[in-house]
């Protein structure tokens, strides 16, 4: 996490550097001697320490993997905003810390837009950073597009032209957003004409002209294929915002599989199919649009400033409005419920990472350092996770190597290690997945039956939401016995299927893997990781 860009090399110290790895900062340098929020400062220039001064915090809006959201009332005025609350206990590392406080100098550094929330204040005490913003009242993009009854191709290109908009905003103002997808926009309220938001910049970093980056963060489906190659600029914002009007258009992803390879591998390739339904009514100009956004090449890839130049985006308002099909809201409610169901799982496997779990580290590095020497090779790895009972593939296990040692020294020092062990336990925790799926087993049966899931997610779904369920159980129950068992939980969970923003250590691990399998004519030879 964080600016991981190539600058430009100086050739003096180019030479000196010569046969040897370059030298990386290593993110993951905290003392967790001292547990990582004793004494923690997050911010810059806070607004000040005690929130309850200024505001009242009321109901829970939403909650995510280091935070909760709440209702947010002014004393004063009573006007109301969502404060977003970061629990310190769960920035376990330095990129954690790093992230947040980017994200409010983004937030702050960005102009006043309708089409961005506002930070309006910054609170931060001894036990989390809160961040008063914007209430969005309207809800989520396509939660909007499903309960209207009649969606259409205008319908999609006024929207379009609202992220393209924001993406126009954040270059002009070296601001690379980084994870453009649906999730993170919200309508400002519930009027029929009410304002599309972005809302999330917690991945976004600044950049200069013709500054590259190398860090793979984002959400696998909405990576462009520069990103897996670890070298990418802000033309990466075009095209998951063209990949977010593939889906607008048609209900479904354009580059899809089952697995993590499997996207990589469609992503690469980069091969559009405008054959199913609806394609055939859509007009030329919308697919037009769509190739020139999701062009692999990004030197050829359209800018914001020329997609807005775009002849269906300047016409608008005139582009067809007739309906692309009930088929396409339905499976656009299915996308959308799908995630919402994982989204309520990962929250539940989140909480159950305890900052005792991570005090317990240390004296796993302790145990693993057979030498004794502050460092863990390769080899006392592979012995130390077999001994602790992971049965991990050699190969994995080098990629697990590969993704911590940020400072390219072939072995992990203890802040390396630390990133590597929170995101076994994070990831592959039985217990945690447990507990996420008991979340849904209302009755304890064993299983996830169809009435529990609807009542699991009723807050999400509309009233006729029999049809979105039955679609969600039908791709989870692999044996078809009408029921989703733990163990086709746990696939759903670690499949390509997974809509949520990845985290940073997941991303590394899984999609270096595949950078290092990329073949010189730009195809995969996929190596299987049993998993």
């Amino acid at each position: 996490m964080g600016n991981c860009c190539v600058a430009p090399a100086d050739p003096e110290k180019k030479k000196k550097r010569k046969n040897k790895k370059e030298k990386r900062q290593n993110p993951y340098s905290i003392d967790y001697n001292r547990g990582p929020a004793r004494g923690l400062v997050v911010l810059k220039n806070p607004t000040g320490r005690d929130i309850g001064s200024r505001y009242e915090l009321g109901q829970e809006l939403g909650r995510g993997e280091f935070g909760v959201t709440y209702l947010c009332t002014d004393r004063a005025t009573g006007e109301l905003f969502a404060c977003k609350s970061i629990s310190k206990k769960k920035l376990r590392t330095a990129v954690d810390i790093e992230d947040v406080r980017r994200e409010v100098e983004i937030m702050r550094h960005l102009p006043s837009h309708p089409s961005i929330v506002s930070l309006k204040d910054t609170y931060e005490d001894d036990g989390a950073v809160h961040l008063v913003m914007e209430l969005c009242e309207g809800g989520e993009l396509f939660d909007r597009i499903v309960t209207k009854g009649h969606y259409t191709e205008r319908a999609a290109a006024i929207i379009m032209r609202t992220i393209i908009q924001i993406i126009q905003v954040c270059h002009k103002h070296g601001v690379m957003h980084r994870d453009l997808k649906p999730e993170n926009f919200l309508f400002g309220d519930k009027k029929e004409n009410g304002p599309l938001k972005a809302i999330d910049f917690g991945l976004s970093v600044f950049f200069r002209p013709g500054e590259h980056f190398s860090e793979i963060v984002g959400s696998p489906y909405y990576m462009a294929p520069e990103v897996l190659k670890r070298n990418y600029g802000p033309e990466v914002d075009v095209w998951s915002a063209g990949v977010i009007l593939y889906i607008l258009l048609c209900g479904v992803p354009p580059f899809w599989a089952e697995t993590e390879q499997g996207v990589a591998q469609a992503i690469l390739r980069s091969v559009i199919d405008f054959k199913r339904d609806p394609w055939p009514k859509v007009s030329e100009s919308a697919k037009d649009l769509v190739r020139h956004m999701l062009n692999p090449d990004p030197k050829y890839r359209l800018r914001a400033e020329q997609v807005l130049d775009h002849p269906w985006l300047q016409n608008a308002n005139k582009a067809p409005n007739v309906s692309l099909g009930e088929n396409v809201r339905a499976k656009l409610q299915q996308f959308t419920v799908m995630n919402k169901f994982k989204k309520k799982a990962l929250k539940v496997v989140a909480e159950y990472l305890s900052v005792e779990e991570v005090a317990g580290i240390k004296d796993m590095f302790e145990k693993m350092d057979i030498n004794k020497n502050g460092k863990i090779t390769l080899e006392e790895l592979k012995y130390g996770l077999l001994k602790l009972g992971h049965q991990i593939p050699d190969a994995d296990v080098h990629i697990l190597m590969e993704a911590a040692d940020v400072d390219g020294s072939g072995t992990l020092d203890y802040g390396e290690f630390v990133a590597v062990s929170v995101h076994l336990r994070r990831m592959g925790n039985d217990e945690h997945l447990h507990k996420a799926f008991s979340y849904f087993d209302q009755n304890n049966s064993g299983y996830i039956e169809i009435e529990e899931l609807g009542n699991s997610l009723a807050d999400d779904l509309g009233p006729d939401h029999e049809e979105v369920i039955n679609a969600i159980i039908c791709d989870v129950d692999t044996d078809k016995d009408g029921r989703i068992s733990y163990e086709e939980f746990t696939a759903m969970m670690k499949a390509g299927t997974d809509w949520r923003k990845a985290s940073r250590q997941y991303s590394r691990e899984r999609f270096s893997s595949l950078r290092s399998n990329l073949m010189k004519d730009g195809s995969l030879q996929l190596k299987s990781h049993g998993r």
